[in-house]
């Protein structure tokens, strides 16, 4: 009896440390609000940071921002031992054939890379946006000091990026301040872009836009819940994998849910007094963010946003009006608040850059048998894999079963009809992949 109970207690702390990792609760704890609410205030202090404003001046407009941005990253990176690899990617932009361009220009991200060890050509991406914008798109000279959209993206990626620095991960992580978004999504669609140019293997892109508010519109308050949008299948999907997901499933199993679904599941494990809610949209009704262009292109991609807006506060000239104060300004932004949401990204990117490639040609079989049956190739890194299922009415896996360093497997039991399966790989250190859905059906 005394033998099988420390058999249990063993087997037991296994668990346990597979399933939390004291690095991870060391990344929540390092992430400072003092820090994100100096960097707030600096980029509200360029006045406007609209994309098409002033670019010589050392203390006004885009110009000024981005280098500001940049020597934060160099100065990051000097800490780090060069770490980080510092740079801009740009597109020329005109006024001809885009209704929200006031005249030609230069749109240009920040990019701050940290190679992974293992597989450097493995990317997974937290993007603020740079610029901001007064009530009319085109007025690039008044100010518009854009405090909660999207300084707050922007200085918790800043903030990531000096947490995250001091650790090595597997893969590499890529810290970006992306423009002309609120012209276009054009920072965006120019890095997704070079990233296919270059042949980047992207995990994901943790698109951050609007982090620090806390009071809606409809005046909930709200320092706990924040939104995960997602998209349910790619949009460059083949027609023969349109139709065999009327007969095998997957509507809502895409690879940007499963991202998704990852974040959900790792915040929930390090931070449970937060509230992530997953909202199976691409993004809000009828509008759009940056993680759009990279989605267009196929990669996996999400937007992270406060769950309650005002906006009253978005988009707004300074002003007030019939006893409203309009104006997106820092005495709206809780920086608390903001911590959190950049907490929860800075987990998940070091979560993903230590863990193995998903598994390969992920295959499930198992036709009126009374059980399912799977089959994958192997990937480098991985210890072993682990089966996930769940009802096909709930949004999160729920169930699941490590079944070792195999390449096949049978859930005896499990009738095929009645849930969704899924695969990850998982490394040594305890890190698993984003699981996979699986793309084919196999017959014994």
């Amino acid at each position: 009896m005394k033998q099988l109970l420390i058999i249990l207690l063993f087997s037991l702390s296994l668990m346990t440390s597979a399933q939390t990792n004291q690095q991870i609760y060391d990344v929540v704890n390092a992430v400072s609000a003092k820090r994100i609410k100096k960097d707030v205030q600096t980029l509200v202090d360029f006045g406007t940071r609209n994309t098409f404003s002033d670019t010589l001046s050392k203390t006004q407009g885009i110009g000024a921002a981005r280098r500001w941005i940049k020597s934060e990253f160099k100065n990051i990176s000097k800490n780090c031992k060069n770490c980080l690899e510092v740079f801009y990617q740009k597109d020329f932009v005109t006024k001809e054939g885009n209704n929200r361009v006031p005249h030609d220009a230069w749109v240009v991200n920040v990019i701050a890379i940290q190679k992974g060890t293992k597989y450097p050509n493995r990317y997974v991406i937290m993007s603020g946006d740079i610029d901001s914008r007064a009530s009319d798109t085109m007025d690039f000279t008044t100010d518009a000091p854009g405090a909660n959209d999207n300084a707050s993206g922007m200085a918790g990626t800043i903030e990531a990026a000096r947490v995250l620095s001091k650790y090595k991960f597997e893969s590499s992580i890529i810290y970006v301040g992306l423009s002309g978004e609120e012209q276009g999504l054009f920072g965006g669609a120019g890095l997704a872009k070079y990233a296919k140019e270059k042949d980047w293997e992207i995990i994901g892109i943790f698109n951050n836009d609007m982090i620090g508010n806390i009071k809606g519109v409809d005046g909930v308050i709200d320092n706990r819940t924040f939104r995960i949008f997602s998209e349910p299948v790619p949009p460059n999907e083949t027609e023969q994998q349109r139709t065999l997901r009327r007969f095998y499933g997957g509507e809502v199993d895409g690879i940007s849910r499963q991202l998704a679904r990852y974040i959900h599941k790792n915040t929930k494990t390090y931070m449970p007094e937060m509230n992530p809610m997953m909202v199976y949209r691409l993004d809000r009704f009828g509008r759009g963010g940056h993680h759009r262009p990279f989605n267009d292109l196929g990669y996996a991609g999400i937007r992270i946003m406060e769950a309650h807006e005002n906006y009253t506060q978005q988009h707004q000239d300074i002003r007030e009006e019939n006893g409203i104060k309009y104006g997106d300004v820092i005495e709206h932004v809780n920086f608390d608040y903001a911590k959190k949401l950049t907490a929860v990204n800075a987990i998940n990117l070091a979560s993903l850059a230590s863990a193995p490639p998903p598994p390969k040609n992920v295959a499930i079989g198992g036709i009126v048998q009374p059980s399912a049956k799977f089959k994958w190739d192997k990937v480098d890194g991985a210890k072993g894999y682990k089966i996930y299922w769940r009802d096909t009415t709930s949004p999160t896996w729920d169930k699941s079963r490590y079944v070792g360093n195999v390449s096949e497997f049978t859930l005896d039991g499990i009738v095929i009809d009645n849930y969704f399966f899924g695969i990850a790989s998982v490394g040594k250190n305890g890190f698993e992949s984003i699981v996979v859905f699986p793309n084919q059906v196999f017959r014994d």
